[in-house]
């Protein structure tokens, strides 16, 4: 593997040019697209923070905004997801989609118009019309909540959900597809395509199929989309920006792409298999049951590779990453990718299974896969976008702040669901009562509750750091390359 590269020859083990890093010539980029989507992931995610607000405060305070159909618990928890889903991952996406692709491939998105057609149809067709729906509640087939975990948009909305991830394919695959990345980026067009291409299959799977095929059989389809939401859709977006934003920010090549490769393929080939483990000791054949299993498992070890290689690329290079805040936010979500990930290959274990299922440990692991991996990740793309684009402002230090108060207040919490979901498991293997175990749960809730304070001052922060203009990052480089510190920065990836 080759140390350092100098800045014309920073991409690969044989390091060839990169050219749109290295100051040359990038192709059109529509930057009015990736800012409206950039701005709509961030009030997208405030409104579904304050959904998850009120869905904790329900927990300890079961009166609070009671008597509507909207402010359920049910509701609400289901506004909270989807928003998640789809208002703030599903946007941020885009907008480093429309960063990156003209800069991967070499030629520029396949049409402005289609752009905002899909803008349009993502925020004002599938987001807010589904809150709207999740929010009404009604009888109606193709109006009502769908009660599948991770696609509880009614029917209707979907139908506009798959329409969208068709417009998406179009709009960036062909960019993608008509020929190899000459700068040695190929991984993420590679992620980017993969993640396309399975969601726009995986989706109907999950959200339809199990409406039309009744009992375990149903179960089994939506296990599909409950986990290839998170491992086909979010995985490989948020790898794409990993493996994108390491070598632009520090100017070194990537370890391995070797690793790199099997870390590809060993996720599309064994995370379709990931979602059954969800439904570990019920009526689903146990063949099935083992195999998600064992799916689990090689996850597990794949995800160790695609860390180790990406950890490995910043090897000796520590303060960099202590200074520049965008490359901290992907380095935390790479760690934190571990960790999840690790957690739940264990997880889908049946002798850790017998005691943490249903349990708050669950609720801590999702918050550390989607608030912890795939934010830090997005928040570091949008953070790295604007550092690099000149029609854009940034305040470093806001963008700092941000940083450790979402860190800080998801640590807590995941610590404190963790807590709270082995205690409620232990008192349901004893012979303790139902209630016994929500009052032991209350004052666990509360520390929950009080982690929405320092998540949504974050969250606020990072919004407020895209909107002035300060200081901009150590590494920043807008419109020319220059240097700053030790190592080469590339001036327009």
């Amino acid at each position: 593997m080759t140390g350092a590269a100098e800045p014309s020859k920073v991409g690969h083990e044989e390091e060839p040019r990169l050219s749109f890093a290295a100051g040359g010539r990038v192709a059109t980029v529509e930057v009015d697209l990736m800012r409206a989507h950039a701005f709509a992931a961030l009030v997208a995610l405030l409104v579904s923070a304050l959904f998850g607000t009120i869905v904790a405060i329900k927990l300890v305070q079961p009166d609070f905004l009671a008597g509507a159909a909207w402010s359920t618990w049910g509701s609400l928890r289901a506004s909270h997801t989807q928003g998640i889903l789809f208002g703030w991952l599903g946007n941020a996406f885009l907008a480093f989609l429309y960063f990156a692709i003209p800069r991967l491939a070499g030629r520029p998105v396949m049409s402005r118009r289609l752009g905002w057609w899909l803008f349009a149809l993502w925020n004002l067709a599938m987001l807010l019309p589904g809150w709207a729906l999740l929010a009404a509640n009604l009888p109606q087939p193709w109006l009502a909540i769908k009660p599948l975990e991770w696609t509880e948009f009614p029917l209707a909305v979907n139908a506009v959900t798959e329409l969208c991830l068709l417009l998406m394919g179009v709009q960036f695959i062909a960019a993608l597809a008509r020929k190899p990345n000459d700068d040695g980026f190929y991984v993420s067009s590679w992620y980017v395509i993969g993640g396309l291409v399975f969601t726009l299959l995986a989706f109907p799977m999950g959200s339809v199929v199990p409406q039309i095929v009744p009992g375990a059989i149903g179960a089994a389809f939506s296990g599909l989309w409950i986990h290839d939401a998170v491992g086909l859709y979010i995985t490989p977006m948020a790898l794409a920006i990993a493996y994108y934003v390491l070598p632009v920010r520090t100017g070194r090549p990537i370890y391995s792409h070797f690793l790199s490769m099997i870390g590809f393929w060993l996720l599309f080939f064994a995370y379709p298999l990931n979602g059954t483990h969800h439904y570990v000791y019920t009526s689903i054949p146990m063949d099935t049951q083992r195999a998600a299993i064992a799916a689990s498992m090689v996850m597990g070890f794949d995800v160790v590779l695609v860390v180790l290689n990406l950890l490995m690329s910043l090897r000796g290079h520590a303060a960099l990453v202590w200074r520049d805040v965008p490359l901290r936010f992907v380095w935390t979500g790479v760690v934190l990718y571990l960790v999840v990930s690790l957690q739940g290959s264990l997880q889908a274990s049946m002798a850790l299974q017998r005691h943490v299922h249903f349990t708050d440990w669950v609720i801590g692991h999702s918050h550390l896969a989607m608030l912890g991996f795939a934010s830090f990740m997005a928040l570091g793309a949008i953070a790295h976008i604007w550092d690099r684009t000149a029609q854009c402002q940034s305040h470093a230090g806001l963008m700092n702040l941000a940083y450790w108060l979402i860190l800080g207040g998801l640590l807590v919490m995941v610590v404190d669901l963790t807590a709270a979901g082995l205690v409620q498991g232990e008192l349901w293997n004893s012979s303790a009562t139902w209630m016994d175990s929500v009052k032991a749960s209350q004052a666990y809730w509360w520390v929950r509750t009080a982690c929405a304070v320092p998540l949504l001052l974050g969250f606020a922060s990072f919004l407020a750091g895209m909107l002035t203009q300060g200081k901009s990052q150590p590494s920043a480089s807008r419109d020319h390359p220059h240097s700053s510190g030790p190592l080469p920065q590339p001036g327009n990836g």
